[in-house]
């Protein structure tokens, strides 16, 4: 669901001082950043010979499989057998198998070609400033499987705690955690999974060992309503796909209930009781509830996240095959009278919306069995339950708000086969405080404060200011270099625990602000931050020159000696690089000329490309401090 990258911003403060600095005090090459990346973010390569009839292109060992475009172009049923999995035991395809690629190289580009380029632009600006190759590590992932078959086919987590390890050998210092999307569940699972591998008095130390900081990026913290889009009627992710195939596709991914809504409601007990009390039986967990969640609509969600009319035919025919559908008779179908039901967050996650249409989708059966096997059921973790602040030193959860975003969906009966059997009929958006439809009329609901990043819902994104203390540092700048004039700052601000924080701030309708919510007292030793990205989207923020520069100065700011603050200051912003220093023809020079001069190189085609930092502007990072 997610593409991702940013956190490479911070690896370049982070490894070595920048090109046009003197070396810092602070030693930065000790720190290493590990990436963590999204739902479809990571190169899968074929690890099987599979003969494609009617094709020239077959696939052989290491080609690439997500996303060769070519080969889905014309090859897509030979494509889909390398990329399916089998519902139940999510194993690979008989004719062909697929596994996710190792190293930078695996998440840096999908398909050769701009369009579906991730971490490409940030590794080329973390080599602008000096970082070392080997400060910069990512661990892929097989995003189709549930975490429990990560570690159980591939040891994933097993590797990723050595991977910390080998870097804290390798650089002699912790690592700083780059997670987007479903990243961060991946994250959260294996800081779960990581309290039964570690004996309960060391579980901390070891985490304050080898993690300085953890960037959340995009988390869908109570998950995405766009997952029940994929679910119920395919989302294709701008693919040259089907929607009926891209539901095929994604409803054998053991991953697609991962990032299912739930309620903030809802918990499971701790099952880690008798581990840390010295037993080594681990108890099977209790489901429960809040009086809340009874009390009160949607489970916490500005809406119900499921709006669906249930037809009156039932079992077979309520889903022919495409090769029965010639024969079946679909009157009973279009003239029998719908019962149109509402399903909220709590609803989807426990399996109860699933069970309310299994009679009418054959899909729901193996839904239920993975939501039972790898969720429910899970002897680590719950997944569908709101989550805790991590016991890091310092978390920082960032997010892109003031978009439009799905929260709500209208499904009915298409009267065609499987998997074309649902048809959205209508979409709920939050957008400026309120709740519209598709068509344009106001929604019944409980809209939050401000809407999503397109993709995840508000609600979802800012679970995390629970993580806040009762006192908050409100800070809001512009998003672009600025003098500090339009800067914005409340200073222990009251936040209650599960209440949203709303700052009494006001905002140019013409300037993209980010909004910082800062935390350094009520954890001693601990701090925690949520960065709110005006117009950041989803899918992009991990492209963000903005975000990766304060990453960047964030992390220079606390690995140096000098810092004066608990966070970075915010109160002005300059040029970093030479591609921030741009040509100010009202005033016929190079704008910031207190960091940028022109200086004309051979190749220049343009005024603004001549305008490069000064080779004394090192002292520009001070005011940092």
């Amino acid at each position: 669901m997610a593409r991702l990258l940013i956190w490479l911003l911070v690896f370049l403060a982070v490894a070595g001082p920048t090109p046009k600095a003197v070396a810092y005090p602070g030693d930065y090459s000790k720190l290493s950043g590990i990436i963590i990346p999204g739902f479809a973010s990571t190169q899968l390569r074929a690890w099987s010979i599979l003969d494609c009839p009617y094709s020239p292109l077959d696939f052989n060992p290491l080609d690439l499989v997500w996303l060769d475009t070519t080969k889905l172009l014309s090859a897509v049923n030979c494509w889909l057998k390398c990329m399916l999995l089998d519902p139940y035991n999510q194993t690979d395809h008989p004719d062909c198998k697929s596994r996710p690629d190792s190293g930078l190289s695996a998440i840096t580009e999908l398909d050769p070609g701009p369009l579906s380029s991730i971490w490409k632009e940030w590794i080329k600006w973390c080599i602008e400033f000096g970082i070392e190759a080997n400060a910069i590590i990512a661990v892929p992932y097989d995003w189709r499987l549930a975490p429990s078959m990560l570690e159980e086919r591939d040891l994933y987590f097993h590797k990723l705690k050595l991977t910390f390890e080998t870097a804290f050998k390798l650089r002699g210092g912790p690592s700083i955690v780059f997670a987007h999307s479903l990243g961060n569940n991946v994250f959260r699972y294996f800081l779960e999974w990581l309290k039964l591998e570690i004996a309960p008095k060391h579980y901390i130390e070891w985490l304050d060992q080898h993690i300085h900081a953890y960037f959340a990026v995009g988390a869908p913290l109570l998950g995405a309503t766009e997952t029940i889009e994929a679910t119920l009627s395919g989302f294709t992710f701008g693919l040259p796909v089907s929607e009926g195939t891209a539901r095929l596709m994604f409803n054998s991914f053991s991953s697609s209930l991962w990032m299912m809504p739930f309620s903030k409601y809802c918990r499971s007990d701790n099952k880690y009781w008798k581990h840390f009390s010295g037993s080594s039986h681990v108890s099977h967990p209790a489901y429960h509830c809040e009086d809340q969640e009874f009390h009160s609509n949607f489970s916490g969600w500005p809406t119900n996240v499921i709006n669906i009319e249930i037809p009156s035919t039932r079992g077979f025919d309520a889903y022919p095959s495409v090769t029965e559908i010639p024969q079946a008779n679909l009157t009973s179908m279009e003239c029998g009278l719908p019962t149109q039901l509402s399903f909220s967050a709590r609803e989807v996650s426990d399996g109860t919306f699933f069970k309310a249409i299994e009679d009418f989708d054959p899909d729901s059966n193996r839904l239920l069995y993975q939501l039972e096997k790898s969720y429910l059921s899970d002897k680590i973790l719950n997944p569908l339950t709101p989550w805790d602040r991590p016991p890091i030193k310092n978390v920082f959860c960032i997010y892109g708000v003031d978009s439009k975003t799905k929260v709500g969906y209208y499904f009915a009966p298409s009267g065609k086969p499987y998997p074309d059997n649902w048809i959205l009929t209508d979409v709920i958006y939050e957008t400026e405080g309120s709740l519209i439809s598709r068509s344009g009329n106001l929604a019944e609901g409980n809209p939050g404060a401000t809407s999503g990043d397109e993709t995840v819902p508000y609600n979802s994104l800012a679970w995390c200011k629970n993580w806040l203390g009762p006192k908050v540092n409100i800070t809001r700048a512009p998003q672009s270099e600025h003098d500090g004039s339009d800067v914005q700052i409340e200073l222990n601000v009251e936040h209650h625990h599960e209440k949203d924080i709303v700052p009494n701030m006001t905002k140019s309708p013409k300037v993209k602000y980010i909004t910082f919510y800062e935390d350094s007292e009520s954890i001693p030793g601990k701090r925690t931050a949520v960065w709110e990205l005006d117009k950041a989207n989803h899918r992009n923020i991990v492209r963000s020159p903005v975000l990766m520069r304060e990453l960047w100065l964030e992390m220079w700011h606390d690995v140096h000696p000098g810092a004066k603050s608990n966070f970075v200051t915010k109160a002005k912003r300059g040029p970093l690089r030479d591609e921030d220093c741009y040509w100010d023809y009202g005033k016929a020079r190079c704008a910031w000329p207190e960091y940028c001069e022109y200086r004309y190189i051979f190749g220049d085609v343009h005024l603004g490309q001549s305008c490069r930092l000064k080779n004394t502007s090192a002292d520009l990072l001070l005011h940092y401090l």
